[in-house]
């Protein structure tokens, strides 16, 4: 069973929508049984292409009102030592690494400029950083729909 067919992007798409989603309304959703359903969800599970679930959090309400990315420009002899270093950093919400002029980008949480200040310091050893605050997120979540084939746009 191809997992990623119309049926599968549907289920992809409602379950990035709500994750709480029942399985028997998405099956009224997509045609399908609740069993075949709980089967498709789970094939996808096993499969590695649904990873987890998880809350999404208003960071204001929890204390950590400030965030930032910071972006760090070091030597891939540093990359392993920081990649610890960041999975330990309860500030770090994401961690990339990059193409350009940057080797990572960091999205962070802090509740305070102090914060900001000694998660840089923890990075700085690994080279020069760049830090920008942000202001607003006027697109918190995109739905990952099935690509579409450009030749036929």
């Amino acid at each position: 069973m191809n997992l990623i067919d119309d049926i599968g992007w549907l289920l992809l798409s409602d379950l990035q929508e709500n994750a709480r989603l029942p399985f028997a309304e998405l099956g009224r959703r997509v045609g399908l049984s609740l069993p075949a359903v709980a089967e498709r969800v789970r094939r996808m599970e096993d499969s590695g292409i649904i990873l987890g679930y998880r809350a999404e959090l208003d960071f204001d309400k929890i204390g950590l009102p400030i965030l930032v990315f910071i972006q760090l420009q070091t030597e891939a002899k540093h990359y392993p030592r920081l990649e610890r270093l960041v999975a330990s950093m309860p500030e770090v919400l994401e961690c990339h690494h990059v193409t350009g002029v940057h080797s990572f980008m960091i999205k962070a949480a802090v509740n305070s400029k102090g914060h900001l200040a000694a998660a840089i310091a923890k990075l700085s050893p690994f080279g020069p950083t760049t830090t920008s605050l942000i202001l607003a997120t006027p697109v918190r979540h995109q739905v990952v729909e099935k690509p579409r084939d450009e030749a036929s746009q």
